[in-house]
């Protein structure tokens, strides 16, 4: 229970690697503020389990691609715990198409939900930390899609390194007031957005040809963000952590060169 006593909010965390992050910060003992917007059945769903694990949980709704709706979630969270040690960053909003073709309002979108609500709520969040004393801890949940150029997907790789290079400079600014800030980059996660988008089919198909022989799981995406938040990673700041059972190393295990 490495996280006992400490309080957490979780962006996206209805379903998918949200939903994964808030269940093992829960299971490591921290007590949870859960956001999502458009899903409260979801959410209440993960609210429930996180209680049934013993920890208190909160909903708070809210639209994190918007400034005045992000104030309002971090106002709740503070509400519902009384402060927040750790915070989650988990929006997304991810459209697919050929370069182009794509649509202008759909690449403002995707950028708007992969990095602009990143931002709005981690400033937000870290104000009240800075406010308060006493660190934190802060995860952007990022992508390979930063490393790895997918083709159709220009507004998600490009929303994705921004938030890299965010993070970053974020880490390097709140390194005085004791605020460790990391990245996760997930590779291919089991999560329904994935299902939707390519068909459980496809996936049953693919899953067994990846390097691990498996899809990634929102827990897998979870420990790491639970590990990243207690005190075995003090002196951990400023880093990307991959966690893609191999995924960016497929062109190696192929044998392809360049």
């Amino acid at each position: 229970m490495k996280l006992m006593g400490k309080k957490a909010l979780v962006t996206g965390a209805a379903r998918g690697i949200g939903r994964g992050c808030a269940l093992e910060l829960a299971r490591a003992g921290a007590d949870v503020a859960v956001n999502d917007f458009g899903r409260k059945d979801s959410a209440e769903a993960t609210v429930a389990e996180i209680r049934a694990l013993g920890r208190q949980a909160a909903l708070v709704e809210g639209d994190v691609f918007n400034r005045a709706s992000c104030e309002q979630v971090v106002a709740a969270a503070l509400g519902a715990l009384g402060r927040i040690d750790i915070f989650i960053s988990n929006p997304a909003f991810s459209r697919r198409a050929a370069f182009l073709e794509f649509d202008p309002e759909t690449f403002d979108k995707v950028l708007k939900g992969t990095l602009f609500g990143g931002f709005h709520m981690s400033q937000l969040v870290a104000r009240h930390m800075v406010e308060r004393g006493g660190g934190g801890k802060i995860v952007f949940i990022s992508s390979v899609h930063a490393r790895i150029p997918f083709a159709r997907s220009a507004a998600y790789n490009a929303g994705k390194c921004g938030l890299n290079g965010m993070a970053l400079t974020v880490a390097a600014e709140l390194i005085k007031h004791r605020i460790n800030v990391n990245v996760i980059e997930p590779g291919w996660i089991d999560t329904p957005g994935e299902h939707e988008t390519f068909g459980d089919a496809f996936i049953r198909k693919q899953s067994p040809a990846l390097p691990w022989g498996r899809l990634g799981t929102p827990e897998d995406i979870g420990k790491a963000a639970a590990f990243l938040c207690s005190n075995d990673a003090d002196y951990i700041t400023g880093t990307t952590l991959v966690v893609d059972g191999g995924f960016t190393l497929r062109a190696a295990l192929e044998g392809v060169t360049v």
